[in-house]
């Protein structure tokens, strides 16, 4: 199965300049949870921003380049492999809006901020399409920029 998981802005934006354009602690904790043991599946340019491979996941690049420091694969390899397992596709916009027609779950959580010239956005989700299956508004620790709202959406 293809899961989305990703921050947006109150207008959907996911990045500027390459990285993420907020610090929320408890968003990642949000994402670990959601991840851990699984597979994460994204872009090259999402890979190149991480500071490394993720613990306790297994990481799958789609590129049509060859890396000796990832796995890749193809569209159509991915897709092959949600038929026999959970793949988390964790960016970026481009790879976003490319398996949104093949997700059955997003976790998106809105933080609740307007970032200054953004230059990547999540794709505009059709709610005739997804429903909202969970909503929980958290307040912003002290380890977080914002207040957010975690999200689950399913076909």
């Amino acid at each position: 199965m293809i899961i989305m998981i990703y921050a947006c802005d109150e207008k959907n934006a996911i990045g500027k300049n390459g990285d993420l354009p907020w610090r929320q602690s408890t968003d990642l904790q949000h994402f670990k949870t959601i991840t851990s043991g699984g597979t994460i599946v994204m872009g090259r340019k999402t890979w190149d921003s991480l500071p490394g491979k993720l613990p306790n996941r297994r990481h799958v690049v789609l590129t049509r380049s060859d890396r000796s420091d990832v796995e890749t694969a193809s569209f159509d390899e991915i897709i092959e492999m949600a038929k026999s397992q959970d793949l988390f596709v964790i960016g970026g916009g481009e790879i976003y809006e490319l398996f949104l027609p093949y997700a059955q779950i997003i976790y998106r959580t809105i933080i609740h901020c307007t970032v200054d010239q953004p230059d990547t956005f999540a794709p505009e989700i059709d709610e005739s399409i997804f429903a909202l299956d969970e909503h929980n508004f958290v307040e912003k620790s002290q380890r977080d920029q914002y207040d957010m709202t975690f999200q689950k959406l399913s076909k």
